[in-house]
């Protein structure tokens, strides 16, 4: 990737996740409280929404551009003809690597987030405190394995159909999509991606939500989906999946559609720069 590409992908991305982070983060903590152990109205109900958005705030930038990144970069380099049938399995891989990178940053804020937005009454710095005194850095990191195991399935379907709706999309309209219409075909991969995945991502926050020491907190998440399945059933594995699927449609709409904008505003620029 040229060094222009580079940092189009960087800030593009950086400045989608701050986006979509920021407007959606009420959404997000319903999801996380409705698939909270303690349940919704323990956890906090509908008060507080806000809870945790410092951690979201800071790694934000830092884990959606490492994202993209990593997804151009990798594109780059297997760089597969357009009209190839290989195509969609060069998006699957360049996601996944995007997610195993971007987790290196977004577990740590995710941690953190979640433990704030089921006590609103602590403080994200405090419960940040908490954890490295109590956990050390390894508590930061408690279900790494859990989220990516979630974001790769999440993103094996999310990006090769967001790529194949704008193809589909820029085939039927001879001309390629704009930003807008990039948005929708986001929404709408975001949207199934994210209903598929809810399972995955009940265990992924039981597992970061679990006390240090259970059996959960261990990070294995087929032992976390089987309490839940035990104790809740069907329901239980699919807690919290309208406003997951809600607000992942609308990240989806605005997350690729201000990346979409944004990396092409920036490419125009470093094609007019001597």
């Amino acid at each position: 990737m040229d060094r222009p590409g580079f940092t189009a992908s960087l800030v593009a991305g950086g400045i989608a996740g701050v986006s979509v982070d920021l407007i959606l983060f009420p959404l997000d903590t319903i999801k996380t409280r409705l698939q909270s152990p303690q349940g919704f109205s323990k956890a906090g109900g509908f008060c507080g929404v806000y809870a945790g958005v410092p951690s979201a705030a800071v790694g934000s930038f830092p884990n959606a551009a490492a994202f993209f990144v990593t997804y151009e970069y990798v594109k780059w380099i297997l760089h597969t003809d357009s009209s190839s049938h290989l195509m969609p399995v060069t998006h699957m891989l360049a996601a996944s690597a995007g997610e195993v990178v971007a987790c290196l940053i977004r577990v740590p804020s995710e941690v953190v987030k979640q433990r704030a937005q089921v006590s609103a009454s602590s403080g994200t710095f405090h419960i940040f405190s908490n954890i490295l005194c109590q956990e050390g850095i390894q508590g930061l990191y408690r279900g790494y394995k859990s989220t990516v195991l979630r974001e790769i399935p999440f993103s094996l379907v999310q990006f090769p159909l967001w790529e194949s709706l704008k193809a589909l999309w820029s085939w039927r309209q001879d001309h390629v999509v704009n930003s807008w219409q990039s948005a929708v075909c986001g929404a709408f991969a975001g949207g199934f991606a994210a209903a598929v995945t809810t399972p995955l991502d009940v265990a992924k926050t039981r597992i970061m939500l679990a006390k240090a020491g259970s059996s959960t907190a261990s990070g294995n998440i087929l032992s976390a989906l089987h309490a839940v399945w035990r104790t809740q059933g069907l329901s239980g594995l699919f807690a919290g999946v309208f406003p997951r699927m809600a607000a992942i449609s609308l990240g989806g709409f605005i997350f690729l559609g201000a990346y979409d904008q944004t990396h092409s505003f920036l490419s125009e620029l470093g094609r007019e720069s001597p």
